[in-house]
C-alpha cells in the first residue's frame, strides 16, 4: 500500500485547498502550516535533548505492615 499520494492526487488536493481558501490566501494559508511544521519540530528536538540529558529512576519502595 502506498502511503505517498501522486502527482494527479496532489493536483487535486491543491485545487480543493484553492477552492477553499481562495488563491489570494493560498500563500497566508501554506505560511501558517510551515510555521506550524517548525515549531513542531524545535519543540521535538527540544524534548528529546530533555529527556536525554534527564534521567528519572523510580526505585520501588517496598511498605511492610505488620499487624
Amino acid at each position: 500500500m502506498n502511503i505517498i499520494p501522486g502527482p494527479w492526487e496532489l493536483v487535486i488536493i491543491l485545487l480543493i485547498v484553492a477552492m477553499l481558501f481562495g488563491v489570494g490566501r493560498l500563500p497566508e494559508v501554506f505560511g501558517a502550516v510551515g510555521k506550524g511544521i517548525r515549531e513542531f519540530r524545535k519543540e521535538s528536538t527540544t524534548a528529546d535533548k530533555t529527556n536525554a540529558t534527564v534521567t528519572v529512576v523510580d526505585k520501588p519502595t517496598e511498605h511492610t505492615v505488620e499487624s
